[in-house]
């Protein structure tokens, strides 16, 4: 008699054993996503700046060419019409200009106003608003 209660209780878990993992589960599993959101906004914050930096090279190759910055980003990939001075030797940029990591167009400024040797470029960060101290910027970007 003995041998079948053992049986019977080697058979399977009982209701408690199979809460305590569930809870277990619940712990591990918000620990990971609280530790997500700062390191997607760090990923995020990484991806612009690296946008911003990568913006150089076409913005320095159309001045060379065209004697000047481009209106807009925009100009990097569509030549100019009317009385542009040089020789459009675009495009500059082999996809359509990016969108910041929040899905928001980048600030442009020619002539810019923070560095007197390339225009201004600058992503809204995380909030989305300007003028902020998470902006990200082409003046603060190494």
């Amino acid at each position: 008699m003995t041998n079948r209660r053992d049986r019977k209780r080697r058979g399977g878990f009982t209701l408690v054993e199979v809460l305590l993992v569930l809870v277990i589960l619940v712990i591990i599993a918000s620990l990971a996503v609280t530790a997500y959101g700062p390191m997607q906004r760090r990923a995020y914050v990484n991806a612009a700046k690296t946008q911003i930096r990568a913006f150089k090279g076409p913005l320095s190759a159309y001045r060379l060419d065209m004697g000047d910055f481009p209106p807009s980003l925009d100009g990097l990939r569509v030549q100019p019409g009317g009385g542009a001075q040089g020789e459009w030797n675009g495009p500059y940029l082999d996809r359509e200009v990016p969108l910041d990591p929040w899905r928001r167009p980048y600030q442009y400024v020619h002539p810019g106003q923070h560095d007197p040797d390339m225009p201004d470029i600058s992503s809204a960060g995380p909030d989305g608003v300007f003028g902020n101290e998470d902006d990200i910027t082409s003046w603060g970007v190494d």
